[in-house]
């Protein structure tokens, strides 16, 4: 008798999607009244005027169109997220042509001989640079090149496909739940409440903190077993073909690539091509185009620097992006969903129900009401930002009543939208690194699991606390 398989992430999103039509038939319609929040430059919802409004149930048509209006709009022809499926194929292409090069390979080979013995601790250091990145600006979209230049190096110095991807998915997960001055979570957030994003700050460090030495621990100890056995890993079955995507080899019958001072060249194009991407996000106001556009200049450099012909270099490029073709699906598909949500008119509804379900609670019993509302909602609003402009608004002014600070719903907010942001099949970010990385979304939940606890248990003890003080 055949096994049940686990269904594949595309399989999940378009289910999920026909389950949020069928709860348009079922939710009652509804819209909170909106005002235009200056310092946002965007509509609000404002608090106490919901209302019904008449039904847009989504039918079949609907559903089939998600997935394209997941990518632009088809009646607005406004872009959706086809800005972020165009990065991720020219991150495919980009790295392609570095890998064509043998400079990639080199470098890895390099990295594990250098490390020999010590390899554990590229876990706590690159998980810090992650966290870091998603402390100070939100660091999401921009860690999708990652996995495929992460993986392998984990995967040469013994570990697995899960270690690599809980280095770049936990360490920049626990940066955006521990937000300190993310602009796209904590200071958006701060704004919609009506409270600056400089108050508050105590309870939000000591989440960061204490949570990046849970997930450095956790991720060390996962990694550890895999080192001393192999069999222990979550993907072992999936070892020799993984050795063979990711490094092109069986681990038994490594080829020395040298690395050569051409090859070095590459290298230093390669991290300067994401350091200054770093820059342009962080600083110099840039999104998708801006970066996709730095990853083409930069594949078309590195192919001449590297000596490929005019055939080779548009290739590989193209072979390249083609490896993240279903990456690119995957995030219309989510997005997709959202699209399902608005058009029948339920998100607001919800945030409705969330509203009443709060309201009139004593102040430790709302701020943990909160936490966890928040958290169901960012299953249905994936985007920190989207969801602290939505809710926001309507929850911060609750807090009044119950004496507890609006800048505590502020940091329930951003730590519960971080939680789910690791395991929803509704981020693009999640079901893309888990498709890059090889690693199946029901391994990934089972590896996820006890780590979710620790750090819910955490995250209610700081606000808490906090909220008593």
């Amino acid at each position: 008798m055949a096994r049940l398989k686990f269904p594949s992430a595309y399989t999940i999103l378009f289910f999920l999607t026909i389950v949020m039509a069928v709860l348009t038939w079922l939710v009652p319609a509804g819209q909170y009244q909106m005002a235009t929040n200056e310092e946002l430059g965007r509509e609000v919802p404002i608090a106490g005027t919901y209302h019904t409004v008449e039904s847009s149930p989504q039918g079949f048509s609907d559903v089939v169109l998600a997935p394209i209006d997941g990518f632009y709009n088809h009646s607005t022809y406004s872009a959706n997220a086809i800005d972020v499926a165009l990065f991720v194929l020219i991150i495919g292409g980009f790295l392609g042509v570095a890998t064509q090069t043998g400079a990639i390979d080199a470098g890895i080979a390099r990295i594990t001989e250098r490390l020999k013995g010590r390899e554990q601790w590229m876990i706590p250091i690159l998980m810090g640079i992650f966290a870091a990145g998603g402390t100070v600006y939100g660091m999401s979209e921009e860690t999708i090149p990652f996995y495929a230049l992460l993986i392998p190096v984990m995967i040469a110095a013994g570990y697995d496909a899960v270690t690599g991807v809980a280095i770049i998915m936990i360490g920049a997960g626990i940066g955006c739940l521990g937000s300190t001055i993310n602009p796209f979570a904590t200071v958006i957030a701060s704004n919609a409440a009506g409270v600056s994003f400089t108050d508050g700050q105590l309870p939000r460090v000591l989440i960061l903190v204490l949570g990046w030495l849970a997930c450095v621990t956790y991720v060390m100890r996962y990694a550890a077993r895999i080192k001393a056995d192999p069999s222990q890993s979550l993907v072992a079955d999936q070892r020799i073909t993984n050795e063979k995507h990711f490094l092109g080899h069986e681990g038994n019958q490594s080829e020395t690539v040298e690395l050569t001072s051409r090859r070095k060249l590459i290298l230093s194009l390669f991290g300067i091509s994401f350091a200054v991407m770093m820059w342009g996000v962080s600083v110099g106001g840039w999104w998708m185009a801006e970066i996709s556009a730095l990853f083409l200049v930069s594949s078309i450099v590195i192919g001449l620097v590297g000596q490929l012909s005019e055939e080779e270099l548009t290739t590989t490029f193209v072979n390249g992006a083609r490896d993240l073709l279903g990456v690119a699906l995957i995030i219309a598909l989510a997005r997709g969903i959202v699209v399902i949500m608005d058009q029948g008119n339920i998100t607001h509804t919800i945030l409705y129900g969330a509203e009443q379900m709060v309201s009139g609670l004593p102040g430790v019993a709302f701020i943990n009401a909160v936490y966890w509302l928040e958290m169901a909602l960012s299953f249905l609003v994936p985007s920190s930002s989207g969801l602290a402009v939505l809710s926001m608004p309507v929850l911060a002014p609750l807090a009044d009543f119950v004496n507890v600070s609006r800048e505590l719903v502020v940091t329930a907010y951003q730590s519960a939208s971080g939680l789910p942001n690791l395991i929803t099949p509704t981020s693009g970010v999640v079901m893309g690194g888990l498709a890059i990385g090889r690693v199946s979304y029901s391994r990934w939940l089972k590896f996820m699991c006890p780590l979710l606890a620790i750090l819910v248990v955490i995250v209610t003890l700081v606000l808490s606390i906090s909220a008593m003080l």
